[in-house]
């Protein structure tokens, strides 16, 4: 093995340290998952993070405008800073059980995945680094980020960016699974939603056409129509569907929410040319409201599979025994990226059913996805990963 490897994985603490720390990383998970923080409402988990951050005893703890959480806990030096992040909100409705189901070996819950376990995980890290007795030249800055998903657009990390007045040097995002990922690059993305309305005056006589779930059957066959190039890779989602009231009368209103990838730079861009068309042609055609609004859009970019920063991001998930899953990022991620700060969003543990009621995360591979991280930062700060 190379001297240099060597040397990065020895800055890497066995996991068996950070299981005995366990008893706080899963209780700020699991207290965290049960608050309800649906996206632009996440008031009460922000207090959560801003109080577990004080009682760190972390510098100057925030909160802005966008209901961003930050926080400083100062190296040694504070020479350069390094910015860890994980979101605050979740898909799930702030009505919905939030219970936490602890068990010998997992965790279920809504959100815990999404991303409560990113969020216990940058809570606890002050107390994790104080006992292993771990000081860093670097400054580290903490933010828990709103307005990630969905229509929140990344609103709450581009707004801190904005308007954060130092210079941050590398950025780590943190999510809750897979244990093994890496992304360092964000793909050309879009987020849409076509809703269709079909006024009360419409002539009953023309039914079927008269329901918007027929209008919408016709627009999803023209989207699955669009021609998609395999290389490049680029990917129409049909990510949900919402239409009707009830069994006896004509759907008035449905909506299709979607999502674009691609890794071809304008290929987003001609995509959503394409189904604009479609709208306005069914709108034309069946004398009925349809329209496409367009929620959320990321750009392509990122580091190379060459920097340093991600052959010594590899270099530590190869140290762990576990499976590589290198893939682009919609993430937070992306905000970075378009400031052009060196970043990668890392996995924590093993989960399953991501984004439904009953997500699941596996603990004991915590322990490692916790010393990746640790092994990570301490090689940002060592100055393994300048170019």
């Amino acid at each position: 093995m190379p001297k240099k490897n060597q040397d990065i994985l020895n800055l890497i603490p066995d996991p068996s340290q950070i299981e005995s720390l366990k008893e706080v990383i899963l209780a700020n998970a699991v207290m965290c998952g049960e608050i309800p923080s649906p996206t632009f409402e996440e008031g009460q988990r922000l207090v959560f993070m801003r109080d577990r951050f004080t009682e760190a005893g972390m510098e100057h703890v925030s909160v802005d405008e966008k209901d961003n959480v930050a926080a400083i806990l100062p190296g040694s030096s504070g020479e350069r800073r390094i910015l860890l992040s994980a979101n605050l909100d979740t898909i799930h409705y702030a009505g919905a059980d939030h219970a936490m189901t602890l068990g010998p070996d997992s965790i279920t819950g809504r959100g815990i995945c999404e991303n409560s376990l990113g969020l216990g995980v940058l809570s606890s890290l002050p107390f994790v680094l104080e006992r292993l007795g771990v000081q860093l030249k670097s400054d580290l800055l903490l933010v828990g980020t709103s307005q990630s998903i969905g229509v929140g657009n990344l609103g709450g990390i581009r707004f801190f960016l904005d308007n954060y007045p130092n210079e941050i040097d590398f950025g780590i995002c943190l999510r809750a699974a897979q244990l093994g990922r890496l992304s360092y690059a964000s793909l050309g993305m879009l987020r849409g939603e076509v809703q269709i309305e079909v006024p009360e005056t419409y002539d009953w006589k023309r039914l079927p056409e008269g329901s918007a779930i027929i209008i919408l059957n016709r627009l999803i066959t023209q989207l699955q129509a669009i021609p998609l190039p395999s290389n490049p890779v680029t990917t129409i989602n049909l990510g949900s569907v919402f239409a009707g009231n009830t069994f006896g009368m004509a759907a008035p209103t449905a909506s299709l929410r979607f999502e674009v990838r691609s890794e071809e730079e304008d290929r987003t861009e001609w995509i959503e040319d394409q189904i604009q068309e479609i709208v306005e042609e069914l709108a034309a055609e069946n004398e009925v409201k349809v329209s496409l609004k367009v929620v959320a859009r990321r750009n392509r970019g990122g580091i190379s599979f060459s920097h340093p920063l991600v052959k010594t991001t590899r270099t530590v998930i190869e140290s762990l025994g576990v499976r590589q899953i290198i893939a682009p990022s919609t993430g937070e991620l992306c905000a970075l990226i378009d400031k052009e700060i060196p970043a990668v969003t890392v996995g924590l543990t093993q989960g399953e059913h991501l984004h439904d009621r009953n997500e699941t995360i596996k603990i004991s591979p915590i322990y490692q996805g916790v010393a990746q991280l640790i092994g990570l930062l301490r090689a940002i700060d060592g100055g393994f990963c300048d170019e």
